[in-house]
């Protein structure tokens, strides 16, 4: 029998954030949770479908980031859509100010995971939202790929 590794499962991911938006940049932070909150992450019972971030005071806020209560938690169990600080450099944060106040750009998560560590990070990403017209052509791009890579295998 050999010995490897189990794999690691890959965190929670925001499955719709590329088909909704046009990812610009990507950032990896930090986020202030509760022990429950971490107990419930670890066992995957959460979702970042209707999650973002907002700026607000030179802090970075993660709002609608839906974590189950555990289940063996007691009465001091967390709520599950609190806002939760994210944590990144001031320098960072300044950094992006400008650009999310442009018009059509926002902070979207797009995965949250723990690190070798064991620490729980959160991919973050400046995203600008696309029209039903990129959508359309972002499809047409993976039909025409899938056909290519159809035709391919059969030579």
């Amino acid at each position: 029998m050999s010995s490897s590794t189990p794999r690691q499962p890959s965190g929670i991911r925001n499955k719709k954030a590329s088909h909704k938006y046009l990812i610009l940049e990507k950032f990896e932070c930090g986020i202030a949770l509760k022990g429950t909150e971490v107990k419930s992450l670890r066992s995957h019972a959460a979702s970042l479908d209707e999650a973002y971030a907002r700026i607000e005071r030179e802090e970075i806020w993660l709002l609608g980031f839906n974590i189950s209560p555990y289940k063996h938690g007691n009465v001091m169990n967390h709520q599950p859509t609190r806002p939760r600080r994210l944590l990144l450099h001031r320098r960072e944060i300044r950094k992006l100010t400008p650009k999310v106040v442009q018009r059509g750009q926002t902070l979207v998560p797009l995965r949250v995971y723990f690190n070798e560590r064991g620490l729980c990070k959160v991919t973050l990403a400046l995203a600008r939202g696309k029209t039903h017209g990129d959508r359309r052509q972002d499809l047409k791009k993976k039909d025409q790929q899938r056909e290519i890579n159809r035709v391919l295998r059969r030579r």
